[in-house]
């Protein structure tokens, strides 16, 4: 793959302008990271499978939206998984156990609690069906689609940090979205984590990855 080309496809990489949703649909942003990269080559997955890439989380601001009668609009969750192999090809599908923890959005009500609770459980997949610990935190977070950047902050649990891809971080110039992303998401663009890193309890583990080409940034809309 030619130079040029690695610098047009980067240069391509921008989220289009998300529907606002209609109703019976919940919508907002998305970040993923995971402690393997993403937007990387075949030489340099091969080289982590089943050592790296065990660990990721996935987290969602709601834009707009309800589930049931409960307004979520403004309020976020957060889902931090621990596998015992790499999430790779078939995302949550591939380790044989998975765990996870879910961190919700402080300032919730308890019934907004409950329902951010549910959204993450269906919207997770198979990392919502084994929930070893529920957490509440002040969230912060925030997707710059033009920029492609990226921030989200869950108290001393979860820091993370997203930039897109730049030419610089082409090594092998095979780079691409090379893993899907984990979650259902309607838009998204693979990057790099500046700041990645867990902190909570429940799940055995605690991880930081910086500077690493392990980032997803997207938009849902889920019905």
């Amino acid at each position: 793959m030619s130079r040029a080309f690695v610098l047009a496809a980067l240069a391509a990489i921008v989220l289009p302008t998300v529907q606002l949703a209609s109703a019976g649909e919940i919508s907002g942003s998305y970040l993923e990271t995971r402690t393997c990269q993403v937007y990387t080559g075949p030489c340099f997955a091969n080289a982590e499978t089943a050592l790296a890439g065990h660990d990721a989380l996935m987290a969602w601001k709601i834009d707009e939206g309800k589930r049931g009668n409960v307004d979520l609009a403004g309020l976020s969750v957060v889902v931090v998984v621990r596998g015992d192999d790499t999430l790779g090809h078939q995302g949550l599908n591939d380790p044989k156990e998975l765990r996870s923890a879910i961190i919700v959005d402080e300032r919730a009500t308890g019934e907004q609690r409950t329902a951010l609770v549910e959204f993450a459980k269906d919207h997770a997949g198979r990392a919502g069906k084994d929930v070893v610990r529920i957490d509440a935190a002040p969230i912060s977070m925030s997707l710059d689609t033009a920029d492609l950047r990226g921030t989200l902050q869950a108290g001393e649990l979860v820091k993370l940090t997203t930039r897109k891809a730049r030419p610089n971080d082409c090594i092998c110039t095979n780079e691409v979205a090379f893993y899907p992303p984990l979650a259902k998401v309607d838009r998204f663009a693979a990057g790099v984590s500046i700041e990645a890193e867990y902190k909570g309890k429940g799940l055995g583990t605690r991880w930081s990855t910086p500077n690493s080409r392990s980032a997803y940034m997207g938009e849902f809309v889920y019905e």
